[in-house]
Parts: structure tokens; C-alpha cells; sequence
């Protein structure tokens, strides 16, 4: 066997030669994948960061009893909320769905089951949204356009479901944590610690939700934020 030996020069042209047919045959893909991200549905996190807006985004599917005395506590302040609907608790509380409807808050899709998202076809994601959809709308007469999904799970078969519908996926980006009942203030802390221009602060029908809200709202209110519905700070 004979041995060739390739002088410095050569390997270098020879590498250079390799990487530039490797480019030439993977750049394309590569440029297909970056184009399918750049246009694939994305979740919204915020609102406008250059005003000083925020959101509270409250799921339901459970505590209905707090909500009540969150209700009033936004009336009494004039404030609007949104509130991401589970369609399965709409069907055994539809005269709560009413009250929330009826005081002019926003009312939003946070499935039917509550199920793990990422687990189900892009079908199965669809008739989640879909069941909530019919259901909100049978006793509110409400349309919904925004869809947060449950645990806040989400990939790309959940976002083109949503798209596909024409919903606006929803996330936040001060997450109160409330579901684990900590103390009021706990929450309250949570959330200024972490406030900014267009935040979305996810909150939960709990006890130490329902007392921390009304401190919350002067709080935030006395540090110059507008509160307002998702949608309102999206646009």
C-alpha cells in the first residue's frame, strides 16, 4: 500500500473545498427550517413594552367560591380582567361564567379538560378549544379569541391549532404562583418585584388571591400602571 503525503496547501484547499460543497447542500435545508420558525405561530408572553399597561389573566377551572369577592374587589376598583374559561367548569357553573361575562370582563378559551396539550394531535387540540368555545358561547354569547393553553404547555402542533382557529396563544410574564397558596403578600411581592410595561400577570381563583387583589391593584396603580385586558395590551 502506497502511503500519499499531502502538503499543508492541499489540506487546506481540501478543507476548504468540503465545507464549501457542505454549505452548498445543507444551507437550503437549513434556510427551509429557519424560514417554517420565523413564521410559525408564537405564543404572546407581553404587551406593549413602551407603556404602562398590564393584564391580569385569571384561569378558572376550580375556586369558583373566591370568585365572587375577586369580582367585586375589580368593580370596585374599575377594573377589567381577563379570564381564560375552562369549558368543562362552564358547563357546571354557567350562572358564575354569567356574572363574569356581565360585568364586562373578557372572557378567553383555556380548553375544555384541562388536559396536558403537548400529548394530544393537532385534532385533539382543536376540539379542546373548540368544546370551551361552544360552551362559552351558549351562556355568554362570546366568541373567544384567546386561548391560553393548560399548564402553559405548549409546542408547535398546540400553536397551529390555535392559529388554525384563529386564537392568539396566550402566556405571561409574572407568573404569581398563587395555585400553591402562598401568603397575600407573597403574591403581592412576586409580582413587583418583577412588574415592567405590558406584563401579563397570571393569577388563579384562590383565597390569598382574593385577598392580596385589592392591595395589588393600588400597588400597581400607585406605581403608574393602566390596568387592562389581555387583548387591550396586545394590540
Amino acid at each position: 500500500m502506497k502511503l500519499i503525503i499531502i502538503d499543508r496547501s492541499t489540506r487546506r484547499f481540501l478543507t476548504f473545498t468540503t465545507g464549501f460543497f457542505v454549505m452548498l447542500v445543507l444551507l437550503p435545508g437549513m434556510a427551509a427550517i429557519m424560514k417554517v420558525t420565523s413564521t410559525s405561530p408564537q405564543p404572546v408572553y407581553h404587551g406593549n413594552l413602551n407603556k404602562p399597561t398590564v393584564a391580569l389573566a385569571c384561569n378558572v377551572f376550580w375556586g369558583e367560591e373566591y370568585l365572587p369577592s375577586m369580582l367585586d374587589t375589580l368593580h370596585n376598583n374599575n377594573i377589567k380582567a381577563t379570564f381564560f374559561i375552562g369549558g368543562s367548569w362552564a358547563k357546571q357553573n354557567p350562572d358564575m361564567l354569567k356574572k363574569i361575562a356581565a360585568a364586562g370582563h373578557e372572557i378567553a378559551n383555556h380548553s375544555y379538560s384541562h388536559p396536558h396539550s403537548n400529548s394530544l394531535s393537532k385534532e385533539q387540540n382543536k376540539e379542546q378549544i373548540l368544546r370551551a368555545e361552544d360552551i362559552i358561547a351558549q351562556y355568554t354569547g362570546v366568541k373567544t379569541k384567546l386561548y391560553a393553553p393548560p399548564y402553559g404547555e405548549f409546542n408547535n402542533v398546540v400553536l397551529s391549532a390555535a392559529a388554525e382557529l384563529n386564537y392568539t396563544t396566550i402566556m405571561w410574564s409574572i407568573d404569581t404562583i398563587d395555585w400553591q397558596l402562598p401568603p397575600e403578600e407573597v403574591i403581592i411581592s412576586r409580582v413587583m418585584k418583577k412588574i415592567h410595561n405590558g406584563a401579563i400577570i397570571l393569577i388563579h381563583p384562590t383565597a390569598p388571591t382574593a385577598k392580596a387583589l385589592p392591595e395589588l391593584i393600588d400597588r400597581l396603580q400607585d406605581s403608574g400602571y393602566t390596568i387592562l385586558p389581555v387583548s387591550a395590551i396586545i394590540q
